[in-house]
């Protein structure tokens, strides 16, 4: 199931020149994988890799618009609106943000469009394992 990121009126302009746009802010759940695209930003872990999700925000903009490295637990974030996400945490940590993936995360938040119907989804399929 793919569910598109929701973008605040004036994100689209201002992660436009990272390189982020609507047809390329979107994360694909299946049975056996989660895969994040963000623009020029990917993250893609097995779903026996999702330890749980919750539905966030709302959030302050500073903090959730782009690509961003949380530096008090290294999680990272793919935002484009301070409404509300869905934070994913990892049993194991995933690379994302660095392309030598030196840099590993715990958890990872997306602000799709209907972050409770994401959370819910992959709490099923955590549950199922």
């Amino acid at each position: 199931m793919r569910y598109a990121f929701t973008f605040a009126k004036v994100a689209p302009a201002l992660l436009g020149i990272a390189g982020i746009t609507p047809a390329g802010a979107y994360v694909d759940v299946d049975t056996d994988t989660l895969a994040i695209h963000f623009g020029p930003w990917s993250l893609t872990t097995p779903v026996a890799n999702i330890a749980e999700a919750t539905t966030t925000g709302p959030y302050h903009w500073w903090k959730a618009i782009g690509a961003r490295l949380s530096l008090s637990d290294r999680g990272v974030t793919f935002g484009s609106t301070t409404t509300a996400g869905t934070c994913i945490a990892f049993h194991h940590p995933v690379p994302a943000l660095d392309p030598f993936h030196l840099l590993r995360h715990p958890s990872a938040t997306v602000t799709v469009t209907d972050p409770a119907a994401l959370t819910a989804h992959l709490n099923r399929l955590v549950a199922a394992r």
